[in-house]
């Protein structure tokens, strides 16, 4: 099994899981005892000279303070070495401890399960291994004629964006100027897909480098309606890939929150909970994170202001476009247009944001894999998906994951058509690692009807812990008020992301 610690003698493996804060030391304010520290293999480092000067991202560094980077340095570089050996500089010279590490990852408690703690809970592979599976994978990375025909691809990629950008703003113009050009089902349909697809760009902005337009192209991911990318870019890229389906990945937590619900108010409750976020939630979430960034110090979050900026106008930009898509809408009389397209595009977005992993199955059914190896963990965890069968056009409806194991095994990868084009590599390497490459799941056919019976057809979490039958699961005071509570969380930017 993967250790589940940090350093060979940093914590005690027999401590208690009921002991929460493991021994720390408190703050003057209550709360934990922290300093400027990330944690690499075990050691500790001071970054905050290097926040303004990552290559990546001012972003990137800033948020991992107080946390284990071993697997985000392992995983997001394609020479981890030399990433190593440029740390030395910033080296405490000292082994990490308990205060060091934040018990929840500087992220909201709620995201997490009851007892989590990051230093106990972060699991750890090895990158040091020159013959493992990523080492294999990334070696091949390097052939010239690789190397071009994917930078090939990313422009390939980018250009296919643009041409559904421009089709997006098209589709609803041709709506509002008259309807009988564009179809109510014609444009439900067609706006499912231009948005799918643009989130799909917004996903892989996210693993791009933070620099430059990028920050502001980012919240592109924000136009399916699921997700704000601004809190989302670090939940995703940062807890999710480097520990998929750990107690750090945050993923499941948040795509399960709906299950509080009484299972028949479920869909409409949801609905409008994401209505709220839509409407004036996120703005709200937007104005704390200001707020939060003042608090903390632009220098800790982005380097400067110049380096924080784009990504919050980029995020304001979209909040903005989606707020005011509806007023036209209801200014023109067709708000049923927009609804219609508001609700589609929201839970075809949510079941295929979790389709890929499995979410849906309880972890008995699920047993951890037994590696070191953060490669071969990443592919037994992830799979492809399938829609109408061509990987390229799958690329776009499924948000970018048609080839979903590459870009788990290869985060850093700029685009969709890059991991399409770098997917025989890993298929052959993974093969002599005895790793067995499974078709394509159908998104249709398999993944959609598993995700109705668990996300729409299960009692609710209240229900099953207490027993409770179908009258008292949905008319109950404490469902009444659960139902009450999740619709106001959505105007006030609580609850889902």
């Amino acid at each position: 099994m993967t250790d589940t610690h940090v350093g060979d003698e940093a914590t005690d493996l027999d401590q208690p899981a009921e002991d929460h804060d493991l021994g720390r030391m408190p703050g003057p304010d209550g709360g934990p005892r922290l300093a400027n520290v990330w944690v690499y293999r075990g050691r500790a480092y001071d970054l905050t000279d290097w926040i303004s000067k990552h290559p990546g991202g001012e972003f990137f560094i800033g948020r991992t303070k107080n946390r284990d980077i071993t697997s985000i340095i392992g995983s997001y570089h394609r020479d981890p070495e030399k990433i190593e050996r440029m740390l030395q500089k910033y080296a405490l010279d000292r082994d990490a401890v308990v205060e060091d590490i934040h018990p929840k990852a500087n992220a909201p408690d709620f995201l997490f399960k009851e007892n989590f703690d990051s230093w106990r809970d972060t699991p750890h592979f090895r990158f040091d291994d020159k013959n493992d599976l990523l080492h294999r994978i990334k070696a091949r990375l390097k052939e010239p004629e690789l190397a071009a025909r994917l930078k090939r691809m990313d422009t390939v990629f980018n250009v296919v964006v643009i041409g559904l950008v421009v089709a997006y703003f098209a589709v609803q113009a041709l709506r509002l100027f008259d309807a009988s050009w564009m179809p109510l089902p014609a444009f439900v349909i067609a706006m499912v897909v231009l948005r799918c697809g643009i989130a799909g760009y917004g996903h892989y902005a996210i693993h791009r480098p933070q620099k430059g337009l990028t920050k502001a192209f980012v919240s592109a991911f924000d136009v399916n309606y699921v997700a704000l990318s601004f809190v989302t870019a670090d939940g995703h890229a940062l807890l999710h890939h480097p520990h998929t389906q750990s107690e750090v990945d945050i993923k499941k937590n948040v795509f399960t929150f709906m299950m509080d619900l009484p299972r028949w108010f479920r869909v409409p409750i949801h609905t409008v909970h994401k209505f709220g976020h839509t409407a004036t939630g996120m703005v709200v979430r937007l104005l704390e994170i200001c707020k939060l960034t003042r608090q903390v110090g632009i220098a800790d979050m982005y380097g400067s202001w110049k380096g924080g900026l784009p990504h919050f106008i980029g995020a304001f930009g979209v909040r903005a476009l989606l707020i005011s898509e509806l007023v036209v809408f209801i200014a023109m009389g067709d708000v049923w247009a927009w609804v219609l397209q508001f609700v589609a595009t929201l839970w075809f977005s949510t079941f295929l944001i979790v389709a890929s992993h499995d979410f849906d199955t309880d972890a008995h059914e699920h047993p951890d894999i037994d590696t070191d190896d953060w490669a071969v963990d990443q592919l037994e965890k992830a799979y492809d998906l399938k829609i109408v069968g061509n990987r390229y056009i799958d690329c776009f409806l499924s948000a970018g994951l048609s080839s979903h194991r590459v870009h788990h095994v290869l985060p850093f990868q700029r685009s969709g058509f890059a991991n399409i084009a770098t997917e025989d590599v890993v298929r052959e390497e993974s093969a002599a690692f005895g790793v067995e490459w499974l078709p394509a799941k159908s998104f249709v056919t398999d993944r959609l009807p598993k995700q109705c019976r668990v996300y729409l057809g299960s009692r609710s979490r209240p229900a099953q812990e207490h027993g409770w039958g179908f009258f008292r699961e949905h008319f109950s005071p404490a469902a009444l008020k659960t139902c009450a509570d999740y619709t106001i969380k959505g105007f006030t930017g609580l609850g889902t992301v």
